[in-house]
């Protein structure tokens, strides 16, 4: 199967501008599966509710899902992307996945970053995992990955593939990405942003570097730090649903979840 990523630099706020830049990378992408960043459609430095709450849109009805449907169903691919949402009053750090037959569904971020906990609410369903036929994909978002539970569940709910729209400023993601796959044996799509963030006061600077890293833990494609770019690699499947490590022993099945009550309790 081959999947990829769009990275490029969102312009805050101006959202046509950044679907359609979206839409036009994944014009120039063969792969079948397809990672956006995380809140590419709005930029993601908000510094108040009201604009938190004007930019998000509802899901699957607002104009960025509509635009991915459309895309998704024109090249036949499957399209994850993330989004602001809005459900009922209530804002989310989303991300949708799309699909040749539409609107897939959506995954509300579990572990909200920094200023996140002001303008966004908590993803209160947790993590998911979704049949698009040829595979089964988890998605988790950013900040997720810094949280080993993240991935662990959504490999033993059966995921081929995790895609996970970013928007990084720490430098230490994509290298730890290595070892989320090797743990569980389970292909990364990494979508980060790239870019400088300046609002008021506040600017953050984006790292780049998205990446496609394979169940055995290599490194198929790695992005530079700057560029506008439309990654693509082949993965192996099957790769990912071999859970043995050697003759007698097995990923999964040698775990000793007796011993790890501890974590629950915290």
């Amino acid at each position: 199967m081959k999947v990829g990523f769009v990275q490029f630099s969102p312009s805050f706020g101006k959202i046509d501008e950044n679907i359609e830049k979206a839409l036009s990378l994944i014009d120039e992408s063969a792969a079948e599966l397809i990672v956006l960043p995380e809140l590419f459609n709005t930029g993601y430095l908000f510094i108040s509710e009201k604009e938190t709450h004007k930019l998000a849109e509802e899901v699957p009805s607002g104009k960025t899902t509509k635009a991915l449907i459309g895309i998704a169903r024109r090249k036949k691919i499957n399209i994850v992307a993330g989004l602001a949402e809005q459900d009922r009053g209530n804002l989310y750090n989303s991300a949708v996945l799309v699909t040749p037959h539409g609107f897939g569904g959506v995954y509300r971020k579990v572990h909200l970053f920094n200023e996140e906990k002001i303008w966004f609410k908590t993803g209160g369903e947790g993590f998911k995992v979704f049949d698009i036929g040829i595979c089964k994909i988890g998605i988790m978002i950013c900040f997720d990955w810094f949280f080993p539970e993240s991935a662990r569940l959504l490999a033993l709910m059966g995921a081929d593939v995790i895609c996970h729209p970013a928007n990084l400023v720490l430098p230490y993601c994509q290298d730890a990405m290595v070892t989320r796959c090797l743990e569980n044996r389970v292909h990364i799509v990494t979508a980060n942003r790239t870019g400088i963030d300046r609002r008021g006061d506040k600017m953050w600077r984006y790292t780049g570097k998205s990446q496609i890293t394979t169940a055995d833990a290599r490194i198929l494609y790695r992005a530079g730090a700057k560029k506008d770019e439309a990654g693509s690699a082949e993965i192996d499947l099957q790769s990912a649903r071999n859970k043995r490590i050697n003759k007698l022993n097995d990923l999964f099945a040698d775990r000793r979840t007796e011993h790890y009550g501890q974590l629950i309790k915290g």
